[in-house]
This record gives structure tokens, sequence and C-alpha cells, in this order.
């Protein structure tokens, strides 16, 4: 067995058994041990984890790979909001965010080194996709975030797959990774307390929801064909006929409903019309709107709407019945806010 070639964090409870048990010949309490200090305890070294006899904890360093992602820099909002650059062993970074609210705490989540949908509103979309995120690589991003602010005094509560990248273009690996965080021995975090934002690559979109259960975000932005084709290019691909079709065969679970996320762009999608084209789309999907002022980002062409656009956008959307919030702006002054995310090296 070649050295430092296993991530801890990135195997399932039969995978950790089928390498303890079956391979090491160790007991079976020894996967239950080690889960608790990865996702409970939440330690960052192996040689925290004390109630392991010595020689299976030097075992363990010899062969395991780090349980954390290096630390590039970290930033604090006005607000609360902080942001890390998370730097991975072959040196491509992402950066994750948190948001900490009154009731909870929520991290955002990236699952791609940059990005290929090349969305032009997004600032993400202007990096090239470089690779997908592995397993580990999404989990630590939790079990950091959530060390750190309960060391504040804080709480993780939520998880969004908001962060930099296309979650369903790497989709097994993001699959693992939710199940891992789902594991109620563990990190322990709801089905609905964790929400998938998808761009809108419907046949995954759909597995999700079996696959999961989780609650689903769609980058929507318009709903019209032709401006939806620049906002959110794999719109060619996957049309908005064949968007509302896969929402409409997403698998809710109870009372839950799809959140619609649409950035508000002066002059491109925030007109009374496109709200009254909203509603319509929408007839017959359980619905929430967020409505996202457009955060700008160096370079870029486009423009927020005004405060009184977006709350008259809000009115004709929200007087039908539907569930519409305009989402706070978090993290703005250190570019952490929706669609400010970038892996600047």
């Amino acid at each position: 067995m070649s050295k430092k070639n296993i991530r801890l964090t990135g195997l399932s409870r039969e995978e950790l058994d089928q390498l303890f048990v079956g391979e090491w010949g160790e007991r079976p309490f020894r996967t239950k041990q080690l889960w608790s200090w990865l996702y409970v305890k939440l330690v960052s070294e192996v040689g925290e984890m004390t109630d392991l006899s010595k020689v299976f904890r030097a075992k363990l360093e010899e062969v395991c790979q780090p349980l954390r992602p290096k630390v590039k820099s970290r930033q604090t909002s006005n607000d609360g909001t902080i942001k890390w650059l998370l730097s991975f062993d072959d040196g491509e970074q992402v950066e994750t965010v948190f948001i900490p609210e009154e009731d909870r705490g929520t991290v955002c989540v990236s699952s791609q080194v940059g990005c290929s949908l090349s969305c032009p509103f997004c600032f993400t979309g202007t990096q090239k996709l470089v690779r997908n995120l592995t397993t580990s690589e999404i989990v630590e991003q939790v079990t950091f975030v959530r060390s750190q602010v309960e060391a504040g005094g804080q709480r993780l509560t939520n998880i969004v797959l908001m962060g930099m990248g296309e979650p369903l273009y790497n989709y097994d690996a993001v699959v693992k990774a939710v199940r891992i965080i789902l594991d109620g021995s563990g990190l322990a975090i709801g089905t609905r307390k964790i929400t998938l934002s998808t761009s809108g690559i419907v046949p995954q979109m759909v597995q999700a929801g079996y696959d999961l259960g989780v609650n689903l975000a769609i980058s929507l932005h318009s709903v019209r064909d032709e401006v939806r084709d620049r906002l959110v290019p794999i719109n060619k691909k996957y049309n908005l006929s064949a968007l509302r079709k896969g929402a409409k065969e997403f698998p809710l679970k109870g009372s839950r409903s799809i959140t619609w996320e649409y950035v508000m762009l002066d002059g491109v999608n925030d007109s009374p019309e496109d709200a009254h084209e909203l509603v319509r789309y929408l007839k017959g999907i359980p619905s929430k709107i967020n409505l996202i002022p457009f955060n700008p980002w160096p370079g870029t062409v486009y423009r927020p709407s005004s405060a009184e656009k977006i709350t008259q956008f809000q009115n004709i959307v929200g007087k039908t019945g539907l569930v519409t919030v305009i989402r706070e702006r978090r993290g703005e002054d250190i570019q952490a806010a929706c669609g400010q995310l970038k892996g600047l090296r």
C-alpha cells in the first residue's frame, strides 16, 4: 500500500467498514469511532482521535491524507458573513461562504473549480472549468466551516450547494458527499436543511430528487427562451419547456416547493411583462421565488435593477399567491454574495 493514498472524508460508512474490517482485520466498532471523530467531534488531524489505539492511529496517519483543505485567506463582511479561499492538494482553489442569521447558519458550498456554464452575469462563469471537486473536498468544506463557526459560538444548520460550479455536472461526487452529510450519526443535517442548486440539467435534476430527497433550487432568471439563452446558456440544451417538465416531475416531499432563483438585471428581465410571464410559467408547480438583486463584480456589463423595480416585480408575482422573497444582500463588501465567487490565486 502506497503512503497517503486514502481520504477518509471521501469514504462512506460501507467503504470504511470494507477498509477497516475487510482489509485491515479491525473490529467493526472502528468505523463508528472514526465516524464520530470526523463528523461529531470534527477533529482536524488523526492524532486527535485519542480513543483509538496508538497502533491503529499510527497506521491511519501513515496512509491517510489530511482531513482539511488549506486556508489561503479569510474575510469577514460588515454583516458577519465569512468567506474562505480554500486550497486543495493540487493547488486548485475554491471559495466557501458562511452566512450567519439569528436562528440558523448557512454554508454555501462549491462543487467545482470554475464552471463550464459561462453565465455572463456570474463572476464564477468568467473562470473556465478546471475540474470537479472530489467527494472529500465537498465534505471537508462543511466539516471545516462547522468546526470554525462552532468554535466561535455560532451554529451551522443549513447547506446550500450554490457555490462555484454546477453540482449536477459533478453528480456522483455530490450525491456521495450529501449522503455522508445526511448521516444521522455524524453531521446529521436533514434533507429539509440541504438545498441543491442547478442551472437546469434536467435529467440529473429529477434523478437527484429520487436519490437524495433534498430541496431543489433552479437558477431561472428569465422565462423567455431568447433571453435565458443568453443568461443561462445551458438553456439551449434544456430549454424552458424541458425545464418546466422536469420541475413538474421532481419528487417533492410533503409540503415542500421548488425555489426559483431570479437575478434582477436592469432592463434585461425586470419588466412588469416579465413578472406576468413568470407567473404563467410557474402555474401548477409548487414554487417559491427568490428575487436576487444583482451583485456587481469587476468587469461586469450588467447593472442591478432599482429597488422600485424589484418591489414592483415582487408585488405582481406575490399577489397571485406565489411566495416571493427579495433576498437580502449578504457579504457584498467582500465579494461573497450570490454570483460573486471565484477561486482566485
